[in-house]
Parts: C-alpha cells; structure tokens; sequence
C-alpha cells in the first residue's frame, strides 16, 4: 500500500496536535505555533526533490513565496522607499543561503523571534492594491540586494536591543540599518 504525502502531512499534524495538548502548550500561542509549524513543514517539502508528478499540487509554488516573502516586507518594511523593501526581503533570502539559518523562506520568517512583524500581527496586515511589496520580493528571490549580504536589519528608533545596535552597518536604507552579523 502506497502512503501519500497528503496523509503523512495529515497524520504528523495529528502527531503533534496530540502531544501539544499533553505537553501542557501555552494555549493562547497554540494556533500561531500549529500554522507557522505546518507551513514550515510544507516548505522544508518543496526544497526537497519530490518522487511525485511535477503537477502536484500540494508543495507551495514559487508564487507561494513571493506572497509569503512580499507579507514579511510589508509587515517590517510597509512605507519605507522601494530600496529598503528589496533590502528587508534580500535580508530573507541571505538567511536561506546561510548556514547559520533555516534553508527555506518560510523557516526563515518563522523562526521563533526574528521578525516584530510575526509577533504583533502586521504580518497579517493587508496589503494595499497599489503596493510595492510583491515586486520587491519577487526581486529579492531573483537575487537583488541592495545589502550586499546582509543577514540582519532594524530600526534604530524601534528597538532596543543593545546587541543589534552593536552590528557594524553596512547600509543604511530609509529607516533601517542592515549588518553582516559580526559584533564590533
């Protein structure tokens, strides 16, 4: 008998639903924690070479993660210049290709306190019909980075982590500063 991935993906979620309802979870974090944990899985997925037809539909698309990536840009870089857009969504893609991070966008915009956007909710925000965010990710995925690398951003006037401010920056774009990562 042949398993298909559909019940595999079925059956883990069950898995894990069962053991987070006997692991005492955090409830109010439980519904973020089970869509940010299937989405995850389903894109680890579509990194990996499937024995199934290329028409299947149940690996996200290319298109998928535009839409994921131009979400995480709107949610951190909703009204900064187009540059800055591209540069939040470049710093997504250098986490990807970095071995210190998860090797899929949708790991690396939900690991666990990255990104403010995930935890307040813009993330979810609507996406204004005239906005920039789609194309800006799809430049990013296509390789601009107007970073030249790097693996971190923030706003000065947004966060008070005294480690981010010790970051060399490498660029300053609108509001944000972005850096490579190796402390002062």
């Amino acid at each position: 008998m042949q398993i298909k991935r559909e019940h595999v993906l079925f059956l883990a979620s069950i898995i894990l639903l069962t053991f987070l309802l006997y692991a005492s979870f955090n409830f109010s974090d439980f519904k973020k924690y089970i869509s940010n944990s299937i989405i995850s899985v389903i894109s680890d997925m579509d990194g990996k070479k499937q024995e199934e037809s290329s028409t299947s539909t149940n690996t996200p698309s290319g298109d998928d993660m535009v839409k994921l990536l131009a979400r995480l840009i709107n949610g951190e870089a909703r009204g900064e210049p187009y540059e800055g857009q591209v540069a939040v969504g470049a710093v997504i893609m250098n986490r990807v290709k970095s071995s210190k991070f998860p090797n899929t966008i949708a790991g690396v915009i939900y690991q666990k306190d990255q990104f403010s956007c995930i935890k307040d909710g813009q993330f979810n925000a609507p996406i204004e019909e005239n906005s920039t965010v789609y194309k800006a990710a799809q430049d990013a995925m296509n390789g601009s980075d107007p970073t030249n690398g790097a693996l971190y951003f923030y706003n000065p006037s947004k966060t008070k982590s005294k480690w981010l401010f010790s970051l060399p920056v490498v660029a300053t774009i609108g509001e944000h500063k972005f850096s490579l990562g190796e402390a002062k």
